[in-house]
């Protein structure tokens, strides 16, 4: 992939202290870009960061840690204030963070499936929070790191928490299908990428061999060039625009998942 200037954009990478995330950073910070690491903890996200100077030789100046555990929202509102506070102009939030959903069904404290809050909840409430950064001048966007497996899933919307039937891919898939259908609202110019199948935490779910992380991670970053234009609401496999699972764009569906999800995070939003 050809080398682009990003010297003048602020990015912030959620899930930035390993797997994908962390080469998505390193990538952005190496084309100039002004990173913000998020990770589970500060001390993760300021431990990836001295990593990136140490082996990549970065500007540590570039590179902005900040810690917010997605399981808790009230943690995610925190991250916001202070993004907003203190970067009031963001040109591109990249929605990494990603749990697999455990093998029992688990709540976190604000009562919703992990995977369902840590993967899509926590990210919606994040966008949402950051709107006003994200719109301070044209140009701003979202890229959702979504996964090929949105296509197996359905959304349970008469129980999104799968308090009834728990299946760890199914809660799993459910949380990529309810982030690709998000790109599609219209607040913010957002698209998904599933960046390929790569050797990261969650390879486990996919049963099969993955690629280096700096291979999918680059096609996250080529995402986050204002030069590559965007549809808001696409989908990417890898570098090809596709078609996402047909659910994923109906109109009907975001107007009811944004409704679910402002529900779910309302005392938050």
């Amino acid at each position: 992939m050809p080398a682009f200037d990003l010297s003048s954009r602020t990015v912030l990478v959620t899930g930035a202290t390993s797997g994908i995330g962390y080469e998505i950073a390193r990538q952005l910070a190496e084309r100039g870009a002004t990173v913000l690491l998020h990770g589970r903890t500060l001390d993760e996200a300021l431990a990836a960061a001295d990593a990136l100077v140490a082996t990549a030789g970065l500007d540590a100046a570039r590179l902005i840690g900040l810690g917010a555990d997605f399981a808790r929202l009230e943690e995610v509102e925190a991250l916001a204030r202070r993004v907003v506070a203190d970067h009031p102009h963001l040109d591109v939030l990249v929605n990494n963070a990603a749990t697999a959903a455990p093998e029992r069904h688990t709540l976190t404290a604000d009562g919703n499936e992990l995977a369902f809050q840590v993967n899509f909840l926590a990210h919606y409430l994040l966008t949402c929070l950051l709107e006003p950064a994200l719109t301070s001048e044209a140009g701003g966007r979202v890229v959702n790191v979504s996964s090929s497996l949105h296509r197996t899933a359905s959304i349970q919307w008469s129980d999104p928490q799968r308090a009834r039937r728990y299946s760890r891919l199914a809660a799993y898939a459910q949380s990529q299908l309810a982030l690709t259908v998000f790109a599609a609202d219209p607040r913010v110019a957002a698209v998904s990428v599933h960046p390929g199948i790569c050797q990261t935490g969650l390879l486990p779910l996919y049963g099969i061999e993955g690629g280096p992380a700096a291979e999918g991670a680059a096609h996250v970053v080529r995402l986050c060039d204002p030069a590559v234009e965007i549809v808001n609401g696409a989908y990417y496999d890898r570098d090809q625009r596709v078609d996402p699972a047909p659910v994923a764009t109906e109109d009907r569906t975001v107007k009811r998942l944004n409704k679910l999800a402002d529900e779910l995070v309302a005392h938050h939003a």
